[in-house]
């Protein structure tokens, strides 16, 4: 088989791999006998099997004889495997054996994932070890929040279901005095102005944290919040770029904490806000679609024969499918061909359910009209 054969036979893709990280999840084993092995590119398999070997020659001081036999079989099956392949694929390899305590089932299930691994890691244990391919399915997009009162801030990000705080921002502002007359407005006014050195203070470093993500196209959204009136003066002064003011969301969120636990406040009582933001490019995108059948504009089409034809024109600017349609990744290298925009429409959107039983979830927005 040649090179370019085997790598992509073992080459699997991000939605494959989700699939078989939920099912991963679910196998068990009565002891440490479920193989878990991640090899990095570049390491040579010659040194991965002299660990393997290694490892199988010291099973015989395990006590319980079945236990022994069970990881001696996964370890068996690891080695099998790994010699059939002649080098470590660009992105690296993954390897997971044993068997499944509630079916009795027994599995090799050998890999490349969709990016690369950096980690060599082995390890038996009483399930297997997916934490280091989480990461790789974990959706991308992200919404920036900032928690900011007169004198301190929090820059935070939600990105899938990790919550991470960026940045945390103390100044000084003092609080109430007793003077009076022209005493008290030069206080004022100096107080006043060290609160927006503050808040240039907060927008500079939005700005640093923030617009990378932008100009990756990551950061789908930014939520402002915070106690009293200093999220809205923050918000209308002006102090964050141009680019993540594009991306505000409406709604000013009251919180009464900063820092971890702020964050947390923000997304438990702005779930709604949160969603909108995350999955801006897919509302605006059913939106159009909508609008287009409502008006019956004839700049839609729908039907798997009808959507793979235009796509085939050329003529499809944007891809509608449902993520739990199983040939989500054959719609999206169709669309690839033509450079359409995919939108991959998630079960949790409110539209979703609408969309996959109308529409049986595959649709496309339309550059221009084609004949029927």
């Amino acid at each position: 088989m040649a090179r370019d054969e085997w790598e992509k036979k073992l080459s699997i893709s991000k939605r494959e791999l989700a699939s078989l990280i939920k099912e991963l999840k679910k196998w068990s084993a009565p002891a440490t006998t479920l193989l878990s092995l991640y090899i990095p590119p570049g390491r040579p398999l010659s040194e991965v099997m002299s660990l393997l070997r290694q490892e199988y020659s010291i099973t015989d001081n395990i006590k319980l004889k079945r236990t022994r036999q069970a990881v001696k079989r996964a370890l068996s099956a690891a080695m099998d495997r790994l010699q059939q392949i002649p080098k470590v694929p660009p992105n690296g390899l993954v390897v997971f054996c044993g068997e499944d305590m509630k079916t009795g089932r027994f599995e090799c299930f050998v890999f490349s994932p969709p990016e690369r691994i950096n980690v060599f890691y082995y390890r038996t244990d009483k399930r297997f070890i997916t934490e280091f391919l989480e990461e790789l399915v974990e959706d991308k997009d992200a919404v920036g929040i900032i928690i900011v009162e007169r004198d301190q801030a929090t820059i935070g990000l939600l990105r899938g279901t990790r919550l991470e705080v960026l940045d945390e921002i103390e100044g000084y502002v003092p609080g109430k005095h007793k003077m009076g007359g022209q005493s008290q407005r030069r206080y004022e006014r100096i107080i006043e102005q060290m609160v927006e050195e503050f808040f240039k203070k907060v927008g500079e470093e939005a700005n640093k944290r923030l617009v990378p993500l932008v100009e990756k196209g990551v950061l789908k959204g930014v939520i402002v919040a915070g106690p009293g009136y200093a999220k809205k003066d923050f918000v209308e002064g002006g102090y964050l770029d141009y680019r993540l003011r594009k991306l505000l969301a409406p709604e000013l969120i009251d919180v009464a904490y900063q820092g971890l636990q702020g964050l947390k406040e923000v997304v438990l009582k702005a779930e709604k806000v949160v969603a909108t933001q995350m999955y801006r490019d897919v509302i605006n995108a059913m939106e159009e679609f909508k609008a287009h059948l409502a008006r019956n504009t004839g700049m839609v089409v729908y039907g798997d024969r009808e959507v793979l034809q235009a796509l085939e024109m050329g003529a499809v600017k944007t891809l509608l499918v449902h993520e739990a349609r199983p040939d989500v990744e054959k719609w999206e290298e169709e669309a690839g061909k033509s450079a359409a925009k995919v939108i991959v429409v998630p079960e949790t959107l409110p539209e979703a359910e609408w969309f996959y039983k109308t529409f049986k979830g595959l649709a496309g927005i339309l550059r221009y009209k084609i004949g029927r």
